[in-house]
Parts: structure tokens; C-alpha cells; sequence
């Protein structure tokens, strides 16, 4: 099934004063306005308020939440995100066969890893009934009852986006990630 939205990706002059000011905080921080960020700019508050969720304080490492987002957007088939979250995750050590990997709800280089990467890919495909033996390998390899928490944030933070682009399919700004 192919969406056809129309939806276009807004310049910095056709958005709001804030989402303006927005859009030059990121164009410093990042050396650009990623197309996702740009079409959440349609609506006045909606790209504040994702980046305020997105970039709050969480328990998990930046890597430990590239798993996460890998492993996720692959579930919520979202090309943009598994392109997106490819180089972000290069950019912080994973490499090609391992990314491969983490899209597919695995690490078997990191038992650690593994978990995550397999309890994020069943939490996103039951929508949240996953069994007691999942969360109790979760608490066995170390995680914490704060960890789940920020675990479902996290989860439901991917998922906007995930969701946002496969509504929109705005173009992908960031090498293009290998099907699986």
C-alpha cells in the first residue's frame, strides 16, 4: 500500500515564528533541518513539543536508545526512521553488521544489547503484552523497573515518528538503509 499525501516538506519562511527559530536551532546544532522535523513544522506546537519529548532525560544510553529506535522502526517499517537511526548509530559506534542486526531485534555480540534489542521489537509488534519470562530476562541482564518505564517512552517516542513518515512519506535525508 503506497500513501499519497501530498504532504510537503515547509521551508523555514512558511513556518511559524517559532517553529523559525526552531528550525535555526537545529540548522546549528545538526547542520540541517531533517525533512521529518520540517513536516512536523505544519503544525504550530507539534514540532516542539515531539523535541521536547524526544530529548528529554532517559536511563538509557544514546546507544542503548539507537537499539531501541532500530529495532522499533524496522517493526513500524518507517525507511525514514531505519535510514535516520542507521546513521545515528554509526555515528555512535555500531557498525554496518551490527545495525543489520539490531533492525532485527537481535545483538549477538552484547547479551545485554540482545535483550533490548528483542524486547523493543516484541513490545512494538503485541503493543505492549509481552510475557513475564520477557520482562523478567529484561530485570536478569540488569535493567531496572526504571529502565521499562523509560523503555515504553521511549518506544512510543519512535513510534510517532514512525508513524508520522509512513503517513507522509516525506523524502529521506539521510543515506538510504538496506531493506531487510
Amino acid at each position: 500500500m503506497t500513501t499519497t499525501t501530498n504532504f510537503t516538506v515547509p521551508t523555514k519562511g512558511e513556518v511559524s515564528e517559532n517553529n523559525q527559530t526552531i528550525f535555526d536551532n537545529l540548522q546549528n546544532a545538526l547542520g540541517f533541518v531533517p525533512n521529518i522535523y520540517a513536516a512536523m513544522a505544519h503544525s504550530n506546537d507539534a514540532l516542539k513539543n515531539y523535541l521536547e519529548f524526544s530529548n528529554a532525560k532517559t536511563s538509557f544510553s544514546k546507544k542503548e536508545k539507537e537499539v531501541i529506535d532500530l529495532a522499533v522502526s524496522q517493526v513500524n517499517d518507517c525507511r525514514y526512521c531505519q535510514s535516520a537511526h542507521t546513521a545515528i548509530s554509526k555515528m555512535n559506534g555500531f557498525n554496518d553488521d551490527q545495525i543489520i542486526e539490531l533492525r532485527s531485534g537481535k545483538a549477538s555480540w552484547d547479551h545485554k544489547y540482545d535483550t533490548l534489542a528483542s524486547i523493543s521489537k516484541s513490545i512494538a509488534i503485541s503493543r505492549g503484552k509481552i510475557s513475564e519470562e520477557e520482562t523478567a530476562k529484561f530485570y536478569e541482564v540488569g535493567y531496572t523497573k526504571e529502565n521499562l518505564v523509560d523503555l515504553v517512552m521511549a518506544i512510543g517516542i519512535i513510534t510517532i515518528t514512525n508513524l508520522f513518515h509512513n503517513i507522509t512519506q516525506v523524502d529521506i535525508d539521510f543515506p538510504v538503509a538496506p531493506k531487510l
